[in-house]
Formats: C-alpha cells, sequence, structure tokens
C-alpha cells in the first residue's frame, strides 16, 4: 500500500465520518422544527404533492432488506423521482441508529406503532426555512458525490 492510499483512505474514513454525524445532527434538528417525513408511502405522497420542498431524500436498509423486492423497487422509483426533480439522495445503513436517533424526539407521543424509517425526507418550507451547518454538509456531500457520478451516495450510520 503506497503512501497516498494510506493517507487518502483515511481522510475518506474521516470524510464519511463527518457526513454520518451532519446527517444525524440534520435529522435531529429536522424532526424538532417538524421538517420530516417518514415513511415510504408518505414521503412519495408529499413528493407529488410539492417536491420543491423537498431537499434530502435519504433510504434506509439493514443487511435484511435487501431481499425485500417490494422495497427495493420503491426505492428506484424515488431515486429516479430525485434525480428528476434535483433533490439530494442518501442511502444509509444503520437502522439501528437512525431508530435511536429519531425514536428520542417521539417518545412523548401516543404513537405505539413502529415507524417506517427505510424512507425519510428532510424539506425545507420557504416560510421558515431550515438553516443549518449539517444541512450544508449534506448538501455537499452528495454534490461532490454526484461529481464523480455516484448519484447515490452511501452511508453507514454506527450505533452508540
Amino acid at each position: 500500500m503506497t503512501l497516498e492510499e494510506v493517507v487518502g483512505s483515511n481522510s475518506t474514513e474521516k470524510k464519511m465520518e463527518t457526513v454520518s454525524q451532519a446527517l444525524e445532527e440534520l435529522l435531529v434538528a429536522a424532526q424538532r422544527q417538524d421538517c420530516l417525513t417518514v415513511g415510504v408511502y408518505e414521503s412519495a405522497k408529499l413528493m407529488n404533492v410539492d417536491p420543491d420542498s423537498v431537499v434530502l431524500c435519504v433510504l434506509a436498509t439493514d443487511e435484511e432488506d435487501e431481499d425485500d423486492i417490494a422495497l427495493q423497487i420503491h426505492f428506484t422509483l424515488l431515486q429516479a423521482f430525485c434525480c428528476d426533480n434535483d433533490i439530494n439522495i442518501l442511502r444509509v445503513s444503520g437502522m439501528r441508529r437512525l431508530e435511536q436517533l429519531l425514536e428520542e424526539e417521539t417518545e412523548n407521543g401516543n404513537s405505539n406503532e413502529p415507524r417506517d424509517l427505510h424512507c425519510i425526507l428532510v424539506t425545507n418550507p420557504p416560510v421558515q426555512p431550515l438553516q443549518c451547518q449539517a444541512l450544508q454538509d449534506v448538501s455537499s456531500f452528495c454534490e461532490e458525490s454526484r461529481c464523480r457520478n455516484q448519484w447515490v451516495p452511501c452511508l453507514d450510520l454506527q450505533d452508540r
């Protein structure tokens, strides 16, 4: 392994860790400001009605979801729609971490039914826009990935 490979892989790991942290911060902030749509069907409905308000689409799976054909078809359709409407997309593994992040905020809610965290949309309403560094960091990462012809970048969220 050359020095460039060692330094390059180390900086890539740091970049991925930074973006993962930014995504976590963004999801928590968006949920607090009621700027999250959670669920495959809920997300599809919102994108059909108001695609301009969506700034990020997070598609989350774990290994056990890889064989779910219906979910993969939904993901393919959502990705195509996002590409057509210039919406940033991230594929994420680490469903348990997503649950930890988003369930903490909803513990006061009355719903005992688990939420479908396979698709999460972050919206940015024009009246009171969501402004945070985490959104800029995640958006920059998505843009950099597209420049490298990686249209749907992948992140791994680690349990804590």
